[in-house]
């Protein structure tokens, strides 16, 4: 199963160049065998500009989350302990295999009736801009 996940232009950037090794979230995906992670950069970009993988899962308290993963946590600490708040644990995915699209997705393209996700929603079916380019007709849908 693949997920679209909502993720702040600045950090989908830094995903992209490799600046950023873990995704951070107060909630790990409840279904699992997470496949390709789908970047959905938002306003004012609005398009869905890469992919990667997951290597793992990390749960923890975020104060551990953050001793261990500062280094490579491409977020600022006042940013990573501002979104944890009043918060007793936190998810960090390890992110891996990155793959910027040459050419950004408008996801109202290929998800019918598009609404951004305020975290993430699931897929039902992988696609790749090129797929898109091929078949203007295919169309993945969400499972939210």
């Amino acid at each position: 199963m693949d997920v679209l996940l909502s993720i702040k232009p600045k950090f989908a950037e830094s995903i992209i160049n490799g600046r950023k090794k873990y995704e951070f979230r107060k909630n790990a995906f409840s279904k699992k065998n997470i496949g390709l992670v789908y970047i959905y950069s938002t306003t004012p970009i609005k398009k869905i500009v890469g992919i990667f993988r997951i290597s793992k899962i990390i749960e923890d308290k975020p104060s551990t989350l953050w001793h261990q993963l500062k280094d490579e946590a491409g977020i600022s600490e006042e940013e990573f302990f501002d979104y944890f708040k009043n918060r007793e644990v936190g998810f960090a995915f390890e992110i891996v295999k990155v793959e910027k699209f040459e050419t950004p997705v408008d996801p109202k393209n290929v998800l019918p009736n598009f609404v951004p996700p305020q975290s993430f929603c699931y897929l039902k079916s992988s696609f790749k801009p090129d797929d898109y380019e091929r078949s203007k007709n295919k169309r993945i849908y969400a499972d939210r």
